[in-house]
């Protein structure tokens, strides 16, 4: 039969991407589309551009993460960086939401929204992952620059 005709059995790339609570791109790490995002945790914390501050005593660092990360992996590696993990359980057991808001879109498909403007990432067209990299940090940084221009305008 042969390969997918969708992918042309071309591989994929996985996009691990950390936002601030506004929608600010922090990192971005890659890898093939094959590795599990909890495996790819550890080098998106370690590859944040900005050094974190030291959490003053008695508050902590939170990191909110959604169900693929619930795994021992994902714990030890949000442990390990010094974050307190909030990880949707796989198998949530909760009860049904009032209907009173209006649901919101998540922050990080929002920031990943943003940067699909961008078409030279859109489709890797790169073929070594440095220059891909360099394209998707070059475009995390035109999204900054949108937002502070947006901020000073009002």
């Amino acid at each position: 039969m042969g390969p997918n005709p969708t992918d042309r059995a071309t591989p994929g790339v996985k996009q691990s991407l950390p936002v601030e609570a506004d929608g600010g791109p922090l990192s971005i790490a890659i890898a093939g589309a094959n590795v599990p995002d909890a495996r790819l945790l550890d080098a998106t914390i370690e590859a944040l551009v900005l050094e974190r501050p030291e959490p003053e005593p008695g508050f902590e660092q939170h990191l909110v993460l959604d169900r693929a990360y619930d795994t021992d992996t994902g714990d030890l590696a949000c442990i390990d960086h010094g974050y307190t993990p909030h990880i949707a359980l796989i198998r949530d057991e909760r009860p049904p939401r009032p209907t009173t808001h209006t649901p919101r879109r998540w922050v990080v498909e929002r920031t990943l929204a943003w940067r699909a403007k961008c078409r030279g990432i859109l489709i890797r067209y790169e073929q070594k992952a440095e220059h891909y990299r360099g394209m998707l940090h070059l475009a995390c940084g035109l999204l900054w620059v949108r937002r502070l221009h947006h901020l000073s305008a009002t």
